[in-house]
């Protein structure tokens, strides 16, 4: 009997631990539901098909929503057109099944329609042709598709709390704080001395922060897509996270090369004790800056905040450099290249979290790829956005 109540609460935890999740789906039922609903009463047996497709649809966010929707709208329409035309040449059978699904793969590639939608039109055409098909079937088949994408686009703005924008401010914040947490637990085990199994954990957490980066990019390209259509929206804002999210990057690539020196280091028989109090202190510091600084990224308001903080992590690795320097009679050369390189790195820290760095503003950053762009930022969206805001 004592153990019934820890397993509630364990259940219970399983989602609360996950809200974002059970947001996304019981907003995706709801969804379904309110097709089902409106498609049985606008359109003759048309609750089925609406409520399949809203749930293909509804996706984390309504930008994706309505790029997703959008093409599938128009992949399905195309793709019902394909069915009628296959199934007036060839009747009902798997002739007609094969052409339909091959040739709306085809237009869901030329869409740029991404891997989802590309398989969700081809779906939604089959469901078009299904059983008892005939011309005035298809008909309502194809309107309950176009029903059941614009009720996925609905609802997909209530499937997360917060904007394109808001999240992309969440993935900084939280991988930069993962960033200097690790760099903490490094500066704590230089001091007190490290073993190779020590640096190897440490290497490895920094090579988990790297594969966090491509959710931070596509998070951020999202963010200036929606700007980019969304009448409330600012791109300026959009693109400033989107250059904060690329400063992260270059921050996290940073700590994993000092991980992998440190690592490198141990396993030739570790840091003299001359230098390892510098470098733990040096260390500390630029997970000092990284915590404040990444504060300062999750506001947009156009000021750069305080410069003071990334002055401390070049003046500790000015200080690093110039003891071992002093030191380097003694030391080993190739370790003392190794310390030297440490000393780079964090300056580069510096500049990437101030974004002072030349490889932030004088190398162009990758934009959305083009294969991704369903929807693009056409002169009369522009002036569409200009008169929502003025009087709205």
């Amino acid at each position: 009997m004592v153990g019934k109540p820890n397993v509630g609460k364990r259940f219970i935890k399983l989602f609360t631990d996950r809200a974002v999740w059970v947001r996304q789906i019981t907003v995706t039922a709801v969804a379904a539901a309110v097709a089902w609903v409106l498609g049985d009463l606008l359109i003759v047996d048309g609750g089925l098909v609406a409520a399949i497709v809203a749930s293909l649809s509804t996706r984390i966010s309504v930008h994706k929503s309505i790029r997703e929707g959008f093409g599938q709208i128009v992949g399905t329409s195309i793709g019902a057109g394909i069915a009628l035309t296959a199934v007036w040449l060839f009747g009902f059978g798997f002739i007609t099944v094969g052409i339909t699904v091959f040739l709306c793969a085809v237009v869901a590639r030329a869409l740029h329609l991404g891997e989802v939608a590309s398989i969700n039109v081809p779906v939604t055409a089959l469901i078009v042709i299904g059983p008892a098909f005939g011309e005035n079937t298809a008909i309502h088949r194809t309107q309950s598709t176009l029903l059941g994408a614009a009720i996925a686009i609905l609802f997909s703005y209530f499937s997360h709390p917060k904007t394109p924008a808001g999240r992309t401010i969440d993935q900084i914040s939280r991988l930069g704080n993962k960033c200097a947490l690790l760099l903490a637990k490094m500066s704590s085990g230089v001091a007190h001395g490290f073993t190779e199994k020590d640096a190897g954990n440490w290497l490895a957490q920094a090579r988990l922060l790297v594969e966090e980066i491509p959710k931070v990019r596509a998070q951020a390209l999202e963010a200036k897509s929606f700007a980019r259509w969304f009448p409330t929206a600012e791109f300026d804002e959009a693109e400033e996270l989107y250059a904060r999210g690329v400063a992260v990057e270059h921050t996290v690539v940073q700590v994993r090369t000092i991980a992998r020196t440190l690592f490198d280091t141990a396993v030739e028989g570790g840091i003299s004790e001359g230098t390892r109090v510098q470098i733990a202190q040096a260390l500390a510091t630029a997970s000092s800056a990284i915590s404040e600084k990444v504060k300062d990224f999750a506001i947009v308001d156009g000021h750069d905040g305080d410069s003071s903080i990334t002055d401390d992590v070049r003046q500790a690795g000015a200080d690093l450099t110039e003891k071992l320097i002093e030191d380097a009679s003694k030391a080993d050369s190739e370790q003392l290249a190794r310390n030297i390189s440490i000393a780079t790195n964090l300056e580069r820290i510096a500049d990437s979290l101030d974004q002072s760095s030349p490889a932030l503003d004088k190398v162009a950053t990758p934009d959305e790829p083009a294969e991704h762009k369903v929807i693009k930022d056409f002169p009369i969206t522009r002036k569409i956005k200009r008169v929502f805001r003025k009087y709205f």
